[in-house]
């Protein structure tokens, strides 16, 4: 799944250590654009390098999978972003060597008149 979103805020990264070795866990709040403002908190599992590219108020496409785990008999859900790019700005610019729709239509023959030439 990908959303694009303006990043909010990027939290403190928490670390520790399991069975498995050290880990990094880090949130960031990302500000997703429409009618109505909603904030989304994305965690970025070992992946320090990505949260250090990130800059606050900077737009950027995210790739994430949901993930939900039941813990006490309450669920909880996790949005765990695998992949973040800088968002496309703008549309690619148009060939200035093409017309415009409007200029076809000046260079369009005018319609010829058809004569009905069939016997009934």
């Amino acid at each position: 799944m990908e959303f694009e979103g303006t990043v909010y805020k990027i939290m403190p990264p928490v670390k520790g250590t399991s069975a498995r070795g050290e880990w990094q866990r880090q949130e960031v709040i990302f500000d997703l654009p429409g009618d109505y403002s909603r904030k989304v908190c994305v965690i970025f599992f070992n992946k320090e390098s990505e949260v250090a590219r990130l800059r606050e108020g900077a737009a950027y496409t995210v790739s994430f999978n949901l993930e939900s785990r039941e813990y006490n008999g309450r669920w909880y859900t996790d949005v765990r972003a695998w992949r973040v790019q800088p968002a496309q700005q703008s549309a690619p610019a148009e060939n200035p060597d093409m017309p415009t729709a409007a200029d076809e239509e000046s260079y369009a023959p005018q319609a010829a008149q058809t004569v009905d030439d069939l016997p009934f």
